[in-house]
């Protein structure tokens, strides 16, 4: 009976020892698990703007005692010339037939001759919010038809070509991170307001493909040229610049030097290419491009507000880094902004000094940078999570004011030396969107009233002129939103 207790006692020790060892297991998986789970599903704050309390502010209405039924009408105007004017003057939007997956669609540059997936990207962000499911699909299908690299031979396979000939061959087979962002937001949006489809229009399914192929992307390398696609044509650059209306001023400086025109381009002799990730997984930030070779990033690129959203909908596994990724962006708008002007670069270390340019000195405030401010001010009415961007907005907007709110130039150094004589509508447009984020008073109700006051822009320049305006004003009339998952029916 002793030894009977005795080895009861032995086996009970190590059945014990078993249960808190398998117990230890399940603990440490548990935590481990929570840990990940911590990683993936990061506590998001709401902040205080629109998206918490869903109310956007119509600043047309609260400060120029217009009508909500007339910035409708504007918006809605815009809207039509912008996408089925005349062909010659107003619209960028052509419809380009069909194939198996509907009709086609591109949205051009029209003084540089060339369709972008900035543009389309864009254009489809326009379309979801106006409700616009025909051509949002037309685009997204020219887009996936034409633009997006397949061949496997190519490192940037997988990305969207940024640019190409509006018959749909290559200009271009490299990516500008700016089209993926866009595509991303655009595709989820759809995703809630119209629901899912088959295909390319299961857009959810597309835009989670896009966004962890610009986390995920490998580094492969390849030699120049590269095709789109494996049957297609060899993207070649001519030996000289594009034909570009932009080019003008440009030349008559060259003629009056006595220099050629057009200059002669880099040598389009193979050379060896290496593609990666399109975002910077240390600093969590976008990049420039997604070469290797050239490092460094575009505030402009910057979408904090895209990227909360993302926290939120994204893959589990992604959600972590874009919600580092916005605070790493709203860090990145001060540390880039001119102490005194409030100017920052096309192009910047990703501590916000600005790069080299290709001509070796500093990048300077360009078109790309007109869009920061919009960036800045969409993040402040979105979720208004960094007071700072009141200030950044305050010294930006009066800078400008100062510099003549009818003529200031569109391009500067970031210390404020115009670089330009030309006066832009999309600049105009997108500093009138800082007033989102500025104090009010009578400078940026000042910008509010240039931009109701100026025509949709018309003519060779009516492209990214036209994007920006129409973006600017359905920020400023509250229709620029947060497009939420539908809730499931009861």
């Amino acid at each position: 009976m002793l030894k009977f207790r005795l080895c009861s006692v032995a086996t009970l020790i190590t059945l014990v020892a078993s249960v808190m060892a398998t117990t230890s297991v399940v603990a440490a998986e548990a935590s481990s698990a929570n840990a990940k789970q911590a990683e993936t599903a990061p506590r998001l704050d709401d902040g205080a703007g629109a998206y918490k309390t869903g109310r956007y502010a119509n600043l047309f209405v609260e400060r120029l005692n217009k009508t909500p039924a007339e910035t409708r009408a504007r918006i809605e105007q815009a809207f039509q010339q912008f996408f089925h004017g005349d062909g010659q003057e107003e619209k960028v939007y052509f419809e380009t037939g069909a194939n198996e997956n509907g009709t086609l669609a591109y949205i051009t540059d029209w003084a540089n001759n060339d369709a972008r997936s900035e543009g389309l990207s864009y254009g489809m962000m326009i379309a979801v919010q106006l409700n616009k499911k025909r051509e949002f699909d037309a685009l997204w299908n020219w887009s996936k038809t034409y633009m997006l690299n397949t061949d496997p031979n190519n490192p940037s396979r997988g990305y969207f070509a940024w640019s190409m000939n509006t018959d749909g061959t290559p200009r271009s087979t490299s990516a500008a991170p700016d089209g993926e962002e866009f595509y991303v937001m655009a595709l989820y949006f759809a995703a809630h307001r119209w629901g899912n489809g088959k295909g390319i229009y299961n857009y959810k399914n597309e835009a989670d493909i896009i966004l962890k192929g610009m986390r995920h992307h490998g580094v492969l390398t390849g030699t120049t040229p590269f095709r789109v696609h494996a049957k297609g044509p060899l993207a070649v650059e001519p030996s000289t610049g594009w034909p570009s209306p932009n080019n003008r001023t440009e030349q008559a400086k060259a003629v009056k030097e006595g220099k050629p025109w057009p200059p002669a381009r880099r040598s389009n002799a193979p050379r060896e290419v290496s593609v990666g990730p399109m975002v910077d997984e240390e600093h969590a930030m976008v990049r420039f491009v997604p070469e290797m070779n050239l490092p460094g990033t575009d505030p402009s690129y910057h979408l904090p507000a895209f990227y909360e959203l993302w926290a939120r909908w994204a893959p589990k596994e992604e959600r972590a880094f874009w919600a580092r990724a916005a605070e790493a962006s709203r860090n990145l708008f001060h540390k880039a902004a001119h102490p005194e002007t409030g100017l920052s670069a096309d192009r910047t270390d990703y501590n916000g000094t600005p790069s080299m340019g290709w001509d070796g000195k500093p990048s300077i405030y360009a078109y790309d940078s007109w869009r920061t401010v919009s960036n800045i001010a969409m993040d402040y009415s979105w979720f208004a999570k960094d007071p700072r961007q009141v200030a950044l907005s305050d010294r930006y907007q009066n800078f400008l004011f100062k510099q003549g709110i009818n003529t200031f130039a569109d391009k500067y150094t970031l210390d404020g030396k115009p670089m330009s004589d030309r006066h832009s509508v999309g600049m105009a447009a997108a500093t009138a969107v800082g007033s989102l984020a500025a104090t009010p008073g009578d400078v940026s109700t000042a910008f509010l009233q240039k931009l109701w006051d100026t025509p949709m822009p018309v003519g060779e320049q009516r492209y990214f002129d036209g994007m920006l305006y129409i973006f600017s004003m359905m920020h400023l009339s509250g229709e620029f939103r947060v497009i939420e998952p539908r809730k499931a029916a009861k």
